[in-house]
C-alpha cells in the first residue's frame, strides 16, 4: 500500500493527503515530525536525507517534496481529473503550485511561526506585522488572477488548487487582520465544500 510519512496537520503533508482523498486512493499515514520525532532516525534519513515531511513510499519507490508528490499522484491516479491533459492548463496549475512555494509561503512563514510556534512573550511583533503585510500584498496578485476564473488553472479544480488551498487555510486561521480578497475568498469557499478538503485540511495549527 502507498505510504505517507508525516503528521496530519503539517501544511506540506496535507497536500498529498488531500490529493489522495480526492482520488479515493487507499494509503497508510505514519506520524512523523515535530513532537512525533522519527525524522532524525537513521531509518527515516535513508528515505529522506533532509529529515523533513512528507515522504512517499510506494513499492520501493521513494519521493519527497510535497508538490512533487502531488504531481506524481495526480499524474498516476488522476490523469484528466487533477492532472490536466491540456499542456497550457497543466502549466497554469504548475505555476501556482510553484508560486505557493516561492512567494506565498515565504511571505507568511514569519507570521505563522511567530503566532503559532512562539510563546507570546518571545514574539517579534514588528516581524509578524511585516510578514502579514507582505502576505496580503502577495495575495492581491492571487486575487486578481482569480477574478476571471473559478480555480487557479481555469474552470475546474486541479492539482494546482491543492497547495494554495492548504496554505490559504493558514492565512484564514491566523489571528490577524486581513484585507478583502473577494475572488480568493470565493475560491476558498468552494474548496471548503469539497469533502476531501474538509477531511484533511481544517485542523488546529501547530
Amino acid at each position: 500500500m502507498l505510504r505517507i510519512w508525516g503528521r496530519n496537520n503539517s501544511v506540506n503533508v496535507q497536500k498529498p493527503l488531500w490529493c489522495l482523498e480526492e482520488l479515493s486512493v487507499p494509503y497508510e499515514r505514519i506520524d512523523a515530525g515535530l513532537n512525533f520525532g522519527v525524522v532524525n532516525s537513521a531509518e527515516y534519513r535513508q528515505l529522506n536525507p533532509n529529515g523533513l515531511v512528507p515522504t512517499l513510499e510506494e513499492d520501493g519507490f521513494v519521493l519527497w517534496e510535497s508538490n512533487a508528490i502531488v504531481r506524481y499522484l495526480a499524474a498516476k491516479f488522476g490523469a484528466g481529473v487533477l492532472w490536466p491533459e491540456d499542456l497550457r492548463e497543466r502549466a497554469e496549475a504548475d505555476r501556482w503550485m510553484d508560486w505557493q512555494t516561492t512567494t506565498f509561503w515565504p511571505s507568511i512563514r514569519t507570521a505563522f511561526m511567530g503566532l503559532v510556534r512562539t510563546p507570546p512573550e518571545k514574539r517579534d511583533a514588528n516581524a509578524i506585522e511585516e510578514s502579514r503585510v507582505k502576505t496580503a500584498e502577495a495575495l492581491t496578485v492571487f486575487d486578481r488572477h482569480l477574478q476571471s476564473r473559478p480555480y487557479v488553472a481555469g474552470n475546474r479544480f486541479t492539482m494546482g488548487d491543492i497547495p494554495m488551498g492548504c496554505a490559504y487555510w493558514r492565512w484564514i486561521a491566523l489571528p490577524i487582520e486581513r484585507p478583502p480578497l473577494p475572488n480568493a475568498q470565493r475560491w476558498f469557499e468552494s474548496l471548503q465544500k469539497r469533502p476531501a478538503f474538509a477531511k484533511v485540511v481544517p485542523t488546529p495549527l501547530s
